[in-house]
């Protein structure tokens, strides 16, 4: 009869926190027909080993021409009950011309919309997760340096839960994350290769008796 120390090890048991506009603008937006991303395919990929329970995914409405493309992927999501969304917003602000050489530089205010709650969203989540004890693991997919303080008070107050950073770049710049890398247990760059393999269906029910079709810019 084989003993307890025979057993295989549990898999982890993991939730994701995704920053989407990161993930886009990051990894997804530079790609040619990599948009319509099946981001429960590409979990289970990057994370075969591990239990996924939750995959917790943050963004903001846009607006603009394609805002209609943003919706319906944001649905295309919704359809999985791995999935959650959870929306922050934009909020403009008041910027002074700042382009060197421009005869404005310096004098002229513009508006600008920026991107609100996201951070805080994420940050409330992954501490709210690990206080009632719903994973082993944490996972982020961001750069974002706003979100050191809650990996430090989570690895403070709960040494035995693992924080692993996929930062979401081709730009060895923009990639270097420093601060968010170096706070997590592990860090890696987001793998590329993974997109083309966790592409949802061009067609695919909205399960409410419709269908959602991958939008025409994005083939």
């Amino acid at each position: 009869m084989a003993g307890p120390s025979s057993l295989p090890a549990p898999k982890p048991r993991t939730i994701f926190y995704i920053d989407g506009l990161n993930l886009y603008y990051g990894a997804v937006r530079p790609t040619r027909g990599l948009k319509w991303l099946d981001l429960g395919r590409y979990c289970r990929l990057l994370r075969p080993h591990d239990d996924i329970r939750l995959i917790r995914y943050f963004s903001a409405l846009i607006s603009g021409p394609t805002q209609m493309n943003q919706e319906i992927y944001l649905r295309a999501l919704s359809t999985s009950p791995l999935i959650e969304v959870t929306l922050g917003k934009f909020k403009n602000k008041t910027v002074k011309c700042g382009v060197a050489g421009c005869t404005m530089a310096g004098s002229k205010w513009y508006l600008m919309p920026e991107e609100k709650r996201t951070d805080v969203n994420i940050a409330v989540f992954m501490v709210d997760d690990t206080y009632r004890d719903m994973c082993d693991q944490l996972v982020i997919f961001s750069g974002d340096s706003d979100l050191v303080p809650a990996v430090n008070m989570v690895r403070q107050r709960f040494p035995k839960k693992k924080i692993i950073v996929y930062v979401p770049s081709q730009n060895p710049v923009r990639g270097a994350a420093v601060e968010l890398r170096t706070s997590a247990h592990i860090h890696r760059t987001l793998p590329i290769l993974l997109l083309s393999k966790s592409q949802f269906p061009d067609q695919i029910p909205d399960g409410a008796g419709g269908t959602l079709t991958r939008p025409a810019s994005w083939r």
